[in-house]
């Protein structure tokens, strides 16, 4: 879906503002009714809060875009190279720049219940060091799946 809202032209914050849209959407209606990520989060279990391998084929598109428009930008903790494709900036500064405030707009939920709101089993953990930059750690991820 976000790879086709991408090729017509549906921007980053369009495509926020349709995520926490769908996320309410279908909270409303899910057997799960939430009015908020701790509500949520309390009522499916930490097993279920997982991501598929497009969401991060996602983020990695949605973060270089972020760069593009500096919504995400170099901080005295984190130099990156803006134009660097292959390392990204940190996970930290990625989570403190782009992933807060996009799930806050969602009502404070975590990335993963963001997207899947229902929860999706979880059948692989992954752990990884936040200092890692967001675009090694996410090819790795996929190039590995």
């Amino acid at each position: 879906v976000a790879t086709s809202l991408y090729s017509r032209g549906i921007g980053i914050v369009e495509l926020d503002f349709l995520v926490v849209w769908m996320s309410r959407w279908i909270c409303a209606r899910s057997s799960s009714a939430c009015s908020g990520g701790s509500e949520l989060h309390d009522k499916i279990s930490a097993d279920m809060w997982c991501v598929k391998r497009k969401d991060l084929v996602c983020l990695r598109h949605d973060v270089l875009k972020a760069i593009r428009e500096r919504r995400i930008m170099p901080t005295e903790q984190d130099e990156f190279d803006p134009r660097d494709t292959v390392y990204g900036p940190t996970i930290y500064t990625v989570n403190e720049q782009f992933i807060k405030p996009v799930t806050a707009l969602a009502g404070n939920m975590s990335w993963a219940m963001m997207k899947n709101p229902e929860g999706l089993k979880c059948d692989l953990f992954i752990t990884h060091a936040w200092q890692e930059g967001i675009f090694e750690f996410v090819d790795k991820v996929l190039y590995s799946w």
